[in-house]
């Protein structure tokens, strides 16, 4: 069951990307692993803003996707550092959220 949940979290992060125009050119299964560094680096104590410079330097995906990104795998992978309701992050943002 564990593994028809990561299917599903890997499907809806991925499609999330493709309806953004962001494509990671090596693989999907690279874009996967990238969303879970992430959540590694959010586990570390970096922000959501830090994490999305980390991508934006380290790839090479313009700053709007940089930021997309780093929303789209908080909402597949590790939705415990979603923004709070009406905080400065949140704002106007949908439930993909970017900084």
């Amino acid at each position: 069951m564990a593994t028809a949940h990561a299917d599903n979290n890997d499907d809806r992060f991925l499609s999330e990307l493709q309806s953004e125009g962001i494509t990671d050119h090596i693989s999907p299964s690279h874009a996967i692993l990238a969303a879970h560094i992430v959540c590694q680096k959010l586990d570390s104590g970096m922000t959501p803003t830090e994490v999305a410079y980390d991508v934006l330097n380290s790839s090479s995906m313009p700053g709007y996707h940089s930021g997309y990104f780093v929303g789209a795998a908080i909402d597949a992978y590790c939705p415990q550092y979603r923004p709070e309701e009406g905080s400065l992050y949140g704002h106007g943002a949908p439930a993909g959220w970017r900084p």
